[in-house]
């Protein structure tokens, strides 16, 4: 008898060894000693997250708010409350979400049972309060003593200290390693699991919960992660199965920041965290006091969904722009990088001077105006900022540019260390062979080109070409199928040869411009609106030659 037993105790040691696994072998991105293996095994056991049908989990993807809700009212055993459904336009998860509302867990401004806000990904502080009153709602935290562990407490709401703090007391939250919560940012799929997880071993300890390795910041990734910034939730978590299968390739879906985090520059190439070469490819705004509606949520969105994972805000200093509106002008530009950056896509902030030729002329303004900015995104790896747009006039590399150049990117590095900024050059950003004989002294910059199909030829391709294979990291931040002054062509013919050329240099590029302007390089025909983007008809020639070269080559809702 002692022998069977002792038979049946290895039998079961062996099976829940082997279930283990056989669960972390199921997601084939998900390997042995991923630094969330052991929450995403049992969450997905236990029946609160699911995989894909491709065999795959995602960890990296972001989190919604409609998601994290779902799996939270699996843990905690919420019911759906049946209603009608018509105002959240027949969500999916419009039951849920409503259960949950009515049971406290959310504010109705927070995610109005509208819907406009369910596949919006969810902050972490939103998702720590979601997470606390559905599970550990007796919980406390001393303020005194929990307020002092975290470093950017001051970013805090009031509405999010009871529910921030009980979760640091309890040990279901952690900061990050300089011991910020970075409440605005979102989750991951493997964060939040990691999160709930470790809330359901406070809730349950005695239950057959597997405790995964020490040390582990439930709220961030792990550092070789880096830090998700707000981005898309394409998928749902267990959606109804036929939407498991994304209806686009999933290196296309995933091409942005959520997958590529903060990027670098090592040696001539852009890269990705990793220090994996990554090419960017998107769209540039016109001017945002003429054609803001473009640079909105609605059409970021849509360009977002035909495969751009780059959007470029032109903001231009004169003309009225920025320095004869400057709070205006502002709003306009922090609205569109928090759209774009929701949308898993970089976005450059690019301070667009043109009439106004010398970037000496305004560098106070300047340097004020991307402190600011770089402030607001310290945190954030979506952003790239390009800090003089298309230097021209009585200028010179060494007299005026270089010297603005050493000057904002210091300003810039105070406050955000690791972005990437984009540096232009004498006239119109095209003089790169000038300024790869005296680049700056600084790490993660690259030098901006810009070139029009119907002007620019050979003569300017050899000059990029020689400049890059001399070592010179260029970004084609402005580019058009038109002649320079945004008319004549269009020039499709010698677009492909520059973008064939750029595809084997390995350079990014943004093309010129989203808007509906009465002019060739427009990608939109005239009068388009901007919810009009995602339709091909509305495509101008220039917008359909552009948009193809994007990684989706159709417009793909999944992907908004």
């Amino acid at each position: 008898m002692k022998i069977l037993k002792y038979r049946i105790a290895v039998f079961a040691v062996l099976f829940i060894i082997l279930s283990c696994v056989s669960a972390s072998a199921s997601f084939r991105d998900v390997p042995d000693g991923y630094w969330c293996e052991t929450p995403i095994i049992e969450m997905e056991r236990r029946g609160y997250v699911a995989g894909y049908a491709d065999g795959t989990f995602r960890p990296a993807n972001p989190v919604t708010a409609a998601q994290f809700v779902v799996i939270v009212s699996r843990c905690a055993d919420l019911k759906p409350v049946p209603g009608d459904n018509t105002q959240a336009n027949g969500h999916w998860a419009a039951d849920i979400m409503r259960a949950a509302l009515q049971a406290g867990w959310y504010d109705w401004d927070e995610l109005p049972p509208t819907g406009e806000r369910f596949d919006l990904p969810v902050s972490r502080v939103l998702a720590v309060k979601i997470l606390m009153r559905g599970l550990l709602s007796d919980i406390r935290g001393d303020y005194i003593t929990e307020s002092r562990k975290i470093r950017d407490f001051d970013l805090l709401d009031g509405r999010y200290y009871e529910s921030v703090l009980a979760a640091y007391a309890s040990g279901v939250v952690q900061g990050d390693g300089s011991g910020d919560f970075n409440p605005m940012n979102g989750l991951t799929r493997a964060a939040a699991c990691a999160m709930i997880y470790r809330a359901l071993q406070v809730k349950r300890p005695d239950a057959d919960l597997i405790n995964p390795a020490p040390g582990i910041a439930i709220v961030s990734p792990a550092p070789e992660a880096g830090y998700i910034s707000p981005a898309p939730g394409i998928e749902i978590t267990n959606p109804p199965e036929s939407d498991m299968v994304p209806t686009v390739p999933v290196e296309s879906v995933q091409n942005g920041v959520t997958e590529n985090g903060w990027l670098q520059v090592k040696g001539a190439r852009l890269c990705n965290e990793m220090g994996e070469p990554i090419i960017l490819h998107g769209m540039s705004s016109h001017g945002l006091q003429w054609f803001g509606q473009f640079a909105s949520a609605e059409a970021i969105g849509n360009t977002a969904a035909w495969g751009a994972n780059l959007f470029r805000i032109a903001m231009y200093t004169s003309e009225g722009g920025y320095l004869e509106n400057p709070d205006v002008i502002k709003e306009k530009v922090i609205a569109a990088a928090d759209a774009a950056v929701s949308r898993n896509l970089y976005v450059i902030i690019d301070w667009h001077i043109l009439s106004d030729g010398n970037p000496m002329e305004h560098i106070q303004e300047a340097e004020i105006f991307f402190s600011d900015m770089a402030r607001r995104y310290r945190d954030c790896p979506a952003v790239l900022y390009e800090i003089c747009n298309e230097p021209n006039g009585n200028i010179t590399w060494e007299r005026d540019i270089k010297p603005y150049a050493e000057r904002i990117v210091h300003v810039i590095r105070e406050e955000s260390p690791r972005a990437v900024i984009l540096i232009g050059s004498g006239t119109w950003s095209q003089d790169i062979h000038i300024a790869a004989r005296s680049p700056l002294d600084s790490e993660n910059v690259m030098y901006t080109f810009h070139f029009y199909a119907g002007t620019h030829g050979e003569n300017l391709r050899q000059r990029l070409r020689d400049a890059v294979t001399g070592g010179l990291p260029v970004f084609v931040s402005e580019w058009g199928t038109s002649r320079a002054d945004g008319s004549g062509g269009v020039y499709l013919e010698e677009s492909a040869i520059w973008l064939n050329l750029l595809d084997e240099l390995g350079i990014s590029w943004a093309n010129w411009s989203l808007c509906d302007k009465n002019e060739t390089s427009a990608a939109l025909c005239p009068g388009t609106a901007p919810d009009g983007v995602r339709d091909e008809k509305n495509l101008s020639a220039s917008g359909g030659f552009v948009f193809s070269r994007f990684a989706l080559k159709y417009f793909n809702p999944h992907n908004y």
